[in-house]
């Protein structure tokens, strides 16, 4: 038996025992009139789908009907949004998640037909069979989010479904760093090594390895003992990218103790001596941290040679050259510095930046605070 139709937009299959609610989705791009049907197995939820349809038609938020899929979004928000927006190691990044992961698990499905279940589906994935942390699969998220409110603002879909999962909790990282005794044992043992004045970069001035790598010597002023911290150097896969420090708080003035000093003057002297010997062969970057032929030192090269010498001396505790810049905030906390200066020297934007990372130094400067309130009681 056909449908007999019910009331406004709605009809009965008796066969079927459903009811059925015709949408009306307007024209497409080619003056074709496009309709959309939906099942439902009651009246009650039939009425209240056509009501929503209703209200979403008066306020002009149907979205017609499109064979667009996650891939053609994709890549028409990193061509037109991020690409001319963002930073290229960003645009590098975000690459790499589309083309390894993204692309070949959802990008077939029609944007208007992704759902929730497809993107709580796929962060279980990630984590069960990939075997990525949840910290990377909420990058993965943070992505999505970015890219569908984006099409949402289109008016490409209704709804962005990412507002509708659960997706994973970040877990903190473990902040790993030295005592000023083992700081100071890393000094003994690195002292003539080709890392000694970019670890005393890190770890007495707390300067990311990027800030480090962008280090150039028309930003070292001898005269009044001052560092600029003004640019960065920084990796996109293979790729060097020199570009602007982390914010604005990060362009900074740092002051040089006697030991930076020493080491940056020590440096500089090298620096000229091989390029006397090496003459026009010499690189002329004008970098701080470049290796003996002149080549300026690639973050991730500094990283693993450092790795490899405190392996190399099973004396120290196992550390990142990352965990150097966590140390000088933990000795300077352990001096008395406040948070907020802290803060500045290491380029953070607020004082409760520092705390997030810094979580520990928050703890300690609570129980001293609490100590001093019981000693005074007493």
């Amino acid at each position: 038996m056909s449908r007999i139709k019910y009331e406004r937009g709605i009809s009965y299959d008796e066969a079927r025992q459903s009811y059925y609610l015709y949408m009306d989705m307007g024209r497409d791009e080619e003056g074709r009139r496009r309709r959309q049907y939906r099942t439902f197995p009651s009246l009650s939820a039939a009425r209240k789908a056509r009501d929503e349809y209703l209200i979403e038609k008066a306020q002009a938020k149907l979205v017609i009907p499109a064979e667009t899929t996650l891939d053609d979004w994709l890549e028409t928000w990193m061509q037109e949004v991020i690409i001319p927006n963002r930073a290229e190691t960003t645009v590098y990044g975000y690459q790499k998640i589309i083309r390894n992961h993204l692309s070949p698990a959802l990008g077939s499905i029609p944007l208007q037909k992704l759902s929730p279940k497809d993107l709580q589906h796929y962060y279980a994935l990630l984590m069960t069979e990939k075997g990525l942390c949840a910290n990377t699969v909420r990058r993965h998220h943070d992505l999505l989010s970015a890219a569908l409110h984006a099409a949402l603002r289109q008016d490409l879909i209704l709804r962005c479904p990412t507002e509708r999962v659960e997706p994973p909790h970040v877990i903190p990282k473990e902040t790993r760093y030295y005592t000023s005794e083992s700081l100071k044992k890393l000094y003994q043992l690195i002292e003539g090594h080709s890392l000694e004045t970019v670890v005393h970069l890190a770890g007495s001035l707390g300067l990311r390895r990027e800030e480090i790598c962008g280090l150039r010597w028309d930003s070292v002023d001898f005269q009044l003992r001052k560092i600029h911290i003004r640019a960065a150097r920084t990796a996109a896969g293979a790729n060097i990218i020199e570009k602007e420090t982390k914010n604005r708080s990060s362009t900074r003035v740092l002051h040089m103790g006697d030991d930076i000093y020493r080491l940056l003057r020590q440096e500089r002297r090298r620096q000229n001596e091989h390029k006397l010997a090496m003459g026009p062969n010499w690189p002329n970057s004008g970098l701080v941290a470049v290796d003996r032929k002149g080549v300026p030192l690639s973050p991730n090269c500094l990283s693993m040679n450092f790795t490899r010498f405190v392996r190399a001396h099973p004396e120290l505790p196992s550390i990142t050259f990352h965990g150097l810049r966590h140390t000088f905030a933990t000795v300077a906390s352990a001096q008395g510095a406040p948070l907020f200066d802290i803060g500045k020297a290491l380029g953070h934007s607020t004082p409760a930046t520092t705390g997030r990372i810094y979580t520990h130094l928050v703890d300690q400067l609570h129980t001293a605070t609490l100590t001093k309130v019981a000693e005074a009681l007493k």
